[in-house]
């Protein structure tokens, strides 16, 4: 593993007991980034960087029963915490980077990925993955639960033109590496960016 994957399973693994009990509130803007997705039963959908997971039902209830739902994570404390709030029902686990999926090409109809694009040490490589396994005319929701300028408030910092989120920025970014971008949303309350698979 890198450095820079390194510091990113530190970050989370000395914020894993807690993560949930931090951000009580935020299962109501999961559902509807979800539901943004457009999933359909039957559809196969990964969720990149799941976390502790609090996609994964949302996820299992767009794809029902018939659908099939995986959550990855670099983080084995995440993992284990998601496991431990039962989520591992609404999806498999798997313990992989997104810079190198267990899976085959063209494999998955949808990716969701909360948070993840800000902790990609490698942007460009890591989208590129996520692109090649999804299906061409597959989809890609890259969401927060709060928007940009929230988020840099909440952190104490500023807002800069220069951020990988900035929608100057993602369009090109995500064109560069097989997406159309389809939609972009920055508000207090969400963000939210959705992407087509070209073909």
């Amino acid at each position: 593993m890198s450095d820079d994957h390194t510091h990113v399973q530190e970050f989370f693994t000395a914020r894993a007991a807690d993560w949930d009990r931090r951000f009580p509130d935020d299962g109501p803007a999961y559902a509807a980034a979800v539901t943004a997705l457009g999933l359909r039963p039957g559809d196969r959908v990964l969720d990149a960087g799941c976390g502790t997971g609090r996609a994964l039902p949302p996820l299992r209830a767009a794809v029902g029963t018939s659908g099939v739902v995986l959550g990855v994570d670099l983080t084995p404390a995440m993992l284990h915490e998601a496991v431990r709030a039962g989520r591992d029902r609404d999806g498999r686990l798997l313990l992989a980077d997104v810079i190198a999926l267990p899976l085959r090409t063209a494999a998955i109809d949808a990716v969701f990925a909360a948070g993840l694009i800000s902790h990609l040490p490698h942007p460009g490589e890591d989208l590129r993955e996520l692109a090649r396994v999804v299906r061409p005319g597959g989809t890609l929701a890259l969401f927060h639960p709060i928007g940009r300028a929230a988020l840099a408030a909440r952190q104490g910092r500023r807002i800069t033109p220069d951020g990988l989120r900035a929608e100057v920025n993602l369009r090109p970014l995500l064109a560069g590496t097989g997406w159309r971008m389809t939609s972009y949303i920055d508000e207090d309350d969400r963000f939210l960016a959705l992407a087509v698979r070209e073909g």
